[in-house]
């Protein structure tokens, strides 16, 4: 990363991939986050690769890639098929004054921040987030995404990062409890 970005965000990647094998057999997934020094636009993706099917979200503007195989018969290669899914916009699960905020919509003059453009902030997923944890508040319940989930989710992150900073080391990342 240029000298000016290291200073400023205290990050030496530019681009940054974390590999990680999931607890269920033959699963794997692949997250990838490009900053800047890259020739395409900004980019959080995620990859899920497994034995039957593969899925990839990796650019803002076009639908994730579905990848199924043919189940595998003996001495025949098996078929892939692709498909482009549209991901479910679910403004139907949010009251109506914050539906809308789940999909892309013009930014302005007051509203220039990205994540209007992304539609509420990481693919419209902000207003769902926001919404489930005013409604466990109001039902006296655990959210869905509470302390242990966000930790578990968080330390992914710090895990991966730390293993691009020791040269791609292999990293358990912890369970909370």
């Amino acid at each position: 990363m240029r000298e000016q970005l290291r200073q400023q965000y205290g990050n030496p990647y530019p681009i940054e991939t974390a590999i990680y094998q999931l607890a269920t057999p033959h699963l794997a997934a692949e997250v990838t986050r490009t900053l800047f020094l890259c020739a395409r636009p900004y980019m959080e993706s995620f990859v899920i690769y497994g034995e039957n099917a593969c899925y990839e979200w990796q650019m803002e503007d076009e639908a994730p890639l579905l990848f199924e195989a043919s189940p595998v018969v003996a001495g025949q290669t098996h078929t892939i098929t692709t498909s482009r899914p549209p991901p479910p916009d679910r403004q139907d699960l949010r009251p109506a004054p914050i539906a809308r905020h789940t999909t892309r919509f013009q930014a302005t003059a007051q509203h220039t921040h990205i994540s209007f453009a992304q539609g509420g902030g990481h693919h419209g997923s902000h207003p769902h987030m926001v919404h489930e944890f005013v409604r466990s508040i109001i039902e006296a319940r655990r959210p869905w995404s509470d302390a242990v989930t966000a930790a578990q989710w968080t330390a992914a992150g710090i895990c991966a990062h730390a293993s691009a900073l020791q040269g791609g080391s292999a990293i358990d990342i912890p369970a909370f409890t």
